[in-house]
């Protein structure tokens, strides 16, 4: 790490600043190991590169996409080899899709069960001390 680069590096406030994301989830992708700092000031500041809004950027991109932390830390260390991670995200979407098939199945099942038991809805039904909505069937 050479002295220039740190004495370049921005502070986590300005990174925070430019970003539009929260100090606090600054530094917890750096605890996760998605935001590497590059080294801290003679004052103790975490410094980050200018690389550092690209790398958040990519993060936000792949969060929008569904994939999780993990997910996204996964294509970083596959980058930080020195590798693109292209094949590696495209196997993550891939598995995003089943996930989202998955998530509208179980959403058509709920449909369904909403419109059957609403088919058979009573408005004024009968009061039962033991029950608190009848129509629930609980």
């Amino acid at each position: 790490m050479a002295a220039v680069s740190l004495t370049t590096g921005m502070k986590i406030g300005a990174l925070a600043g430019r970003s539009g994301l929260p100090v606090k989830t600054l530094r917890y992708y750096e605890d996760l190991g998605l935001l590497p700092a590059i080294g801290r000031s003679e004052g103790g500041y975490r410094l980050f590169a200018e690389e550092s809004l690209r790398r958040l950027e990519f993060i936000r991109r792949l969060k929008t996409l569904g994939l999780s932390l993990e997910e996204i830390q996964a294509c970083l260390a596959v980058h930080d080899a020195g590798e693109l991670p292209c094949g590696d995200i495209e196997l993550q979407l891939g598995r995003q899709i089943e996930r989202i098939d998955g998530q509208i199945k179980e959403l058509r099942q709920l449909r369904k069960e909403l419109h059957d038991l609403l088919a058979g809805w009573q408005s004024q039904p009968a009061k039962d001390s033991n029950v608190i909505c009848p129509n629930l069937h609980v």
